[in-house]
């Protein structure tokens, strides 16, 4: 049976229908006649029920179906997107930390071992140092004389330390006296008779008060330059 198009029935039912009217007009005395170009238009603004193959009907079905599965897959992407994107961040971020501990740490062993080479050198150094006794005994001597001795007693690194803090007790006077509190010597000891532990002739000998004052440095401040740095926000030490 073959099918008529959807156009075609509305104007071949339009058409019917315009001409029953006709007649009926023709009967009741209504001369009134439509014109063809009334039977397209009739034709065109009616709605007819469109007959949908069963097979066109399952391609929208398929192309429903098809449209879904993109919108589920590009939410998929989406999220494993997001997914990888916090993965990556959180690698990163583990990543950096992991870097910074090892930089603090490779930080800390060359810190340690610089303190250790200083140690070493400063243990090497005081070794080498000349010992009070090994000075002979003079009547006096003179600021560049008693400067020449501590040079040879004092470890290098430590002379400048050392000598700031002679050059503010006593300008190098080794019989520099304080009135007030009776500090004696080149470093001002206070009792002066302190100084005996290092030799009897404490009173006359730089030598024997260098060494003193040395001992006395390393012993309470690790240091001349420990001793140094206390002076420097005390005015004493």
């Amino acid at each position: 049976m073959s099918r008529i198009s959807v156009r075609g029935f509305a104007v071949a039912s339009a058409t019917a229908v315009t001409t029953v009217g006709a007649v009926m007009g023709v009967a009741s005395g209504n001369a009134a006649q439509p014109s063809d170009d009334n039977f397209e238009a009739t034709a065109a603004d009616t709605t007819l029920l469109a007959d949908i193959p069963v097979g066109e009907q399952a391609q929208v079905q398929v192309s429903s179906l098809s449209e879904q599965a993109d919108v589920q897959a590009a939410a998929a992407d989406s999220v494993a997107k997001k997914s990888a994107e916090e993965t990556a961040r959180l690698r990163a971020a583990k990543d950096a930390e992991a870097k910074k501990e090892a930089a603090d740490k490779a930080a800390a062993e060359e810190k340690a071992e610089k303190e250790r080479k200083e140690a070493e050198e400063e243990r090497a150094s005081r070794s080498a140092v000349r010992d009070a006794a090994s000075f002979s005994a003079q009547g006096s001597y003179s600021v560049s004389e008693v400067k020449a001795i501590a040079r040879q007693m004092i470890p290098a690194s430590q002379f400048q330390c050392f000598s700031n803090i002679v050059d503010h007790e006593s300008t190098w006077n080794y019989k520099a006296v304080n009135p007030g509190s009776g500090a004696y010597g080149l470093v001002q000891a206070l009792p002066g008779n302190k100084m005996a532990s290092a030799g009897a002739d404490w009173q006359t000998n730089p030598a024997t008060q260098i060494k003193w004052g040395l001992n006395y440095m390393n012993d309470r401040y690790g240091s001349p330059c420990g001793a140094w740095s206390f002076w420097q926000s005390h005015r004493w030490y």
